[in-house]
C-alpha cells in the first residue's frame, strides 16, 4: 500500500472514530495509526499538503480528547513522538504548528490524579525531548498547571527522573516559569527535595536537580549557599564526572549544559579558573571527541567555545587542543610510542588557531588535518539513503563563517561598483561592474541558505536586501543574458519584494533603463547591419546563389549560407573582398543567434513561471491546510475557551453567592460591633465607677492601715502589759506555791488539831477552860485564814479556776 492510500485510509478511520466513539472504530484507526507507522513517511506528513495536515490534525485531536482510551492515545503519541525524533524541522512542526506539547500538557493534565499510569510518563518523556534547549514554553496550554504537577510529584520514584528532566527543560531559560515556581507556596520544600537529591545515586537525577537548582536559585541565596567557594569544587568535580562518566549521551548532554550555564555567572568563572584539576579534567573531555557518537562530540565542542568565552581558560584550551600527546611507553618496554592518531586537534579540524601564539605549533599535524577534511568532504554513496545525504550536507555546510564577514564583503563589492559606475564607460569598467553584482548576488546566496544555520544571518541578509545599491546588480542580474543570473536574482528578489524598504521603484526604472539601452543597441545594430545587407545586395546581383534559399531553417540556412558564400566568392567572385561579405554575414548570424537566445529565454522565463505557479499553488494549498489546522486549532481553544468561560461563569455564581453571604455576615458583623461597642461603652463606665471604687478603696485601706498602725502599737503595749502580768503571775505562782506549802504544813497542823480535838474532846471536861482560850485563838486562825482564801481566790481569777475549788474545799475545812 503507497502512502497516499494509507494517509486516505487513516483519513476516514480518524472520521469514523469522531462520529462513533466505539471500540471496532477505535481499534481500526489503531490498525491504520500502525500501518502508517511502519511507512516511515514523516517527510510526507509534514510537508504542508492538505492530506497530511488533516490527518495531523485529526489525530491531535483524538490525544487531546480525555474520552479517548490510553492505548490508542498512547499510539498516537509514539508515532508523532516517533517523527519528532526524525528531524528539527518535523520536531519544529510539531511545536509551532500543532502544538504537540500543548496537547501532552492537556494528557497529563487530565490524568494528574493517577501519576503512575504508563501514559503519564510517555507524555513526560516525549515533553523532554520536545522542550530540550527550548527557549520559551509560553505557548504551551496548561503550562502553569503542569509546573505544580512536576513540584508536587518530582519525588515520585516511577516519574522521577521524567519529572526532573522536563523541570530542567522549563525552568532553564523561561523566567515566568521560574517565577511561577518561585512564588508557590511548597517552594521551600520543593529546594530541600532537589537538596536531597544531590546525594542520589542515579547520576542522571544528581544533574537534573542541579540543573534545576542552578536556574532557580543561583542568584538567590540558596543557591550562593549551594554554589558557594566550599562546594563549588566539588560541583565541578561532580560535573566533569557525568560528563565523561554519565549514563548516557541525555546525561552528558545537561551536565554540559549546566556547565554553560554556571560558566555565565562570573563568580563562577572565576572559580573555574582557580580549579587545579582543570587540565586533568579537560584532557578527559577532549577524549569524548574520539567517540564516534556526533551529538557527544557537538556537545563537547559547545563546552569547548563556552569555555573559551572566559579569557583566563582560552589559553589552556588552546594548549590541551594544539599541544601534541606525551610519548607513552607501551607495557613490558623503555621505549616510547607516539600515538598520532589521538590527538584531539584532529576531531577539532574547525578549530580557529590564527592569530593565536600557538598557531606555530599547528603545522606537525597539518597533513593529518588535511586528510581527515578530506575523509570530512568526501560526499556519502547515494545508496546509503538521503537522511545519511542530508545529515552530511548540513555537516558540510556549517563553516565558520560569520554574518559580519558577509556583510563587510558585500558593502565593499557595492562600494567599488558604485565607484565604477561614476568613472569612465569603458568596457572594462562594465565587466568590472557585472563581475561585483555577480559576486554579490552569489554572496546573498549564500547567506540565504545560511541564514537558519547560522545566529544573526538572517537579520544580515534581509538588512542587505534593502540597501538602495542593491538595485545595480538586481537590475543587472534580470536583464542579463544568463539564465543563472536571472533566475538567483529572481530568487533574491522574491526574498526581497516583501520587505517594507525595498526600493522596488527604483530598481523598476534601473530595469527599465536597461532594457532601453539594449534596445537602442539593437537598433544600432540592426541600423548597421541594414546598410551592410544594402551593400551586399549590391554585391550579391552578380551572385544569386546566395539568396536562392531564404525560407529553409535556421540551422541548414546557415550551413547553406556559408557553403554558397565560400563556393560563389571561390568561383565566380575573386575581386571582391572576402572579409567583408564574412563580417555583414557574421552580423546577421549574431543577429539570428541573439533571437534564438532570446526566445530560448523567454521559454525557460515562462517555464520558470509556470514552476513558480506550481509553487505558489502548492503552497496556496499548504497555507491552506495549515489554516484550516489553525482553524481547527482555534475551535478546538474556543471549545476550551467556551467550557473555561462556563466554569469561571459557575464560579462566578458562587462568587456572587459568596458576596451575598458576605454581605449578611457584614451585616451580623456590624449589629455585633454594635453590640460589642455598647458593651464597650457600658465597660467604660464600669471602668470610671471601678477607678472611682478603687480611689475610695485606696483611701480606706490608708486609713485601715493607720488603725493598724495605731493597733500595733496598743499590741505592744498589750504584750508588754502581758508580760508584766506574767512576771506577776509568776511571782503569784510562787506565793501560790508557798502558800500550798502553808496549806499543806496547816493541813498536817490541822490533822494535829483535829486529834487534839478528838482529845480535847475526850478530855472535854477536863478542857473545858482551854476551850475558850482556843477559840480565841481558832478565830485569829481563821482570821487569818480568810485572809490566805482570799490571796488564793485573787490567783485563781488571774489564772485558772483549778484552785478555786481547792479554796473552796480549804474553807469548807
Amino acid at each position: 500500500m503507497d502512502i497516499s492510500t494509507s494517509l486516505k485510509s487513516l483519513l476516514l478511520a480518524i472520521r469514523q472514530y469522531k462520529n462513533n466513539r466505539s471500540l471496532l472504530n477505535a481499534s481500526q484507526l489503531q490498525k491504520q495509526i500502525e500501518d502508517v507507522s511502519a511507512l516511515k513517511c514523516g517527510g510526507v506528513l509534514f510537508s504542508g499538503q492538505v492530506l497530511p495536515s488533516e490527518c495531523l490534525s485529526g489525530l491531535m485531536e483524538v490525544a487531546g480528547d480525555p474520552n479517548s482510551s490510553h492505548s490508542l492515545t498512547g499510539t498516537i503519541i509514539s508515532l508523532l513522538a516517533q517523527f519528532a525524533a526524525f528531524d528539527g524541522e518535523t520536531k519544529e512542526a510539531l511545536y509551532n504548528s500543532y502544538n504537540f506539547p500543548g496537547t501532552l500538557a492537556a494528557i497529563i493534565h487530565c490524568n494528574r490524579s493517577t501519576p503512575e499510569e504508563p501514559l503519564v510518563l510517555q507524555c513526560l518523556n516525549v515533553l523532554q525531548c520536545l522542550t530540550y534547549n527550548l527557549r520559551t514554553v509560553n505557548c504551551i496550554s496548561h503550562i502553569h498547571e503542569l509546573v505544580s504537577f512536576l513540584m508536587q510529584h518530582s519525588t515520585n520514584d516511577d516519574i522521577l527522573k521524567a519529572c526532573l528532566g522536563l523541570m530542567a527543560n522549563l525552568c532553564r531559560h523561561d523566567i515566568s516559569v521560574q517565577s511561577h515556581i518561585k512564588s508557590q507556596s511548597n517552594v521551600k520544600a520543593f529546594y530541600r527535595a532537589l537538596i536531597n537529591f544531590l546525594g542520589h545515586n542515579c547520576l542522571t537525577v544528581v544533574v537534573f536537580a542541579l540543573s534545576i537548582l542552578s536556574s532557580l536559585t543561583l542568584n538567590e541565596e540558596v543557591g550562593q549557599k549551594l554554589f558557594n567557594a566550599k562546594n563549588i569544587h566539588q560541583t565541578f568535580q561532580l560535573i566533569f564526572n557525568i560528563t565523561v562518566n554519565g549514563d548516557g549521551t541525555v546525561t552528558r548532554n545537561y551536565a554540559v549544559d549546566l556547565l554553560v550555564d554556571l560558566l555565565k555567572n562570573p563568580k563562577i568563572a572565576d572559580f573555574l579558573t582557580k580549579y587545579t584539576h582543570l587540565p586533568v579534567c579537560l584532557s578527559e573531555v577532549l577524549g569524548l571527541l574520539h567517540s564516534k557518537d556526533p551529538d557527544t562530540a557537538s556537545k563537547v565542542m559547545e563546552l569547548l567555545v563556552s569555555l573559551c568565552s572566559v579569557p583566563v581558560l582560552r589559553k589552556l584550551v588552546c594548549e590541551a587542543v594544539l599541544r601534541p600527546l606525551a610519548p607513552r611507553l607501551q607495557p613490558g618496554t623503555r621505549k616510547a610510542v607516539q600515538t598520532r592518531g589521538s590527538e584531539p586537534s584532529l576531531a577539532l579540524i574547525h578549530w580557529e588557531v590564527i592569530g593565536s601564539p600557538l598557531c606555530s605549533s599547528a603545522q606537525s599535524f597539518v597533513e593529518l588535518l588535511l586528510q581527515e577534511v578530506l575523509l570530512l568532504i568526501q560526499s556519502p554513496d547515494s545508496l546509503e539513503g538521503d537522511q545519511l545525504l542530508k545529515k552530511h550536507c548540513l555537516r558540510a555546510g556549517r563553516v565558520r563563517l560569520s554574518p559580519e564577514v558577509c556583510v563587510s564583503q558585500v558593502e565593499l563589492l557595492l562600494s567599488y561598483s558604485q565607484d565604477l559606475t561614476g568613472s569612465s564607460c569603458s568596457i572594462s569598467n562594465y565587466q568590472l561592474r557585472q563581475v561585483c553584482s555577480w559576486v554579490v548576488l552569489k554572496t546573498l546566496e549564500l547567506m540565504s541558505h545560511l541564514r537558519q544555520q547560522m545566529p544573526d544571518m538572517e537579520t544580515s541578509f534581509y538588512r542587505i536586501l534593502q540597501d538602495q545599491r542593491m538595485v545595480t546588480p538586481l537590475s543587472m542580474a534580470l536583464t542579463s543574458s544568463c539564465r543563472e543570473h536571472v533566475q538567483i536574482a529572481l530568487r533574491i528578489l522574491f526574498e526581497a519584494a516583501p520587505l517594507p524598504d525595498f526600493p522596488s521603484h527604483v530598481l523598476g526604472d534601473s530595469i527599465a533603463a536597461n532594457n532601453a539601452y539594449r534596445q537602442r543597441d539593437g537598433e544600432l545594430s540592426i541600423r548597421s547591419g541594414s546598410s551592410a545587407g544594402e551593400e551586399v545586395s549590391f554585391i550579391g546581383k552578380s551572385f544569386p546563389l546566395i539568396h536562392a534559399e531564404p525560407s529553409e531553417t535556421a540551422s541548414h540556412s546557415i550551413d547553406s549560407l556559408i557553403e554558397k558564400l565560400q563556393n560563389g566568392v571561390e568561383e565566380k567572385v575573386k575581386d571582391v573582398h572576402m572579409s567583408e561579405i564574412i563580417d555583414v554575414y557574421e552580423q546577421k548570424l549574431s543577429a539570428l543567434a541573439s533571437k534564438e537566445t532570446r526566445l530560448q529565454d523567454l521559454l525557460e522565463a515562462k517555464a520558470l513561471a509556470l514552476s513558480q505557479a506550481d509553487r505558489l499553488i502548492a503552497q496556496y494549498r499548504c497555507q491552506r491546510a495549515q489554516a484550516e489546522a489553525e482553524a481547527r486549532k482555534l475551535a478546538s481553544l474556543l471549545k476550551d475557551t467556551e467550557r473555561r468561560r462556563e466554569d469561571l461563569q459557575t464560579e462566578l455564581n458562587d462568587q456572587l453567592l459568596e458576596v451575598e453571604r458576605l454581605k449578611s455576615d457584614s451585616q451580623q458583623l456590624l449589629e455585633h460591633n454594635g453590640r460589642l461597642q455598647a458593651v464597650a461603652d457600658q465597660h467604660q463606665e464600669l471602668k470610671s465607677t471601678y477607678n472611682q471604687l478603687l480611689t475610695r478603696t485606696l483611701e480606706e485601706v490608708a486609713e485601715k492601715e493607720r488603725q493598724i498602725k495605731a493597733l500595733k502599737t496598743d499590741v505592744l503595749e498589750k504584750t508588754r502589759n502581758i508580760a508584766d502580768l506574767q512576771n506577776e503571775l509568776r511571782r503569784y505562782k510562787e506565793q501560790l506555791q508557798e502558800m500550798e506549802e502553808n496549806i499543806a504544813i496547816l493541813r498536817k497542823e490541822l490533822n494535829k488539831t483535829e486529834q487534839a480535838r478528838k482529845d480535847v474532846s475526850i478530855k472535854a471536861s477536863s478542857l473545858e477552860l482551854q476551850k475558850s482560850q482556843l477559840e480565841v485563838k481558832v478565830e485569829k486562825l481563821e482570821e487569818e485564814l480568810s485572809k490566805h482564801t482570799h490571796m488564793i481566790a485573787m490567783i485563781h481569777s488571774l489564772s485558772s479556776g483549778k484552785l478555786k475549788g481547792d479554796t473552796t474545799a480549804n474553807l469548807s475545812l
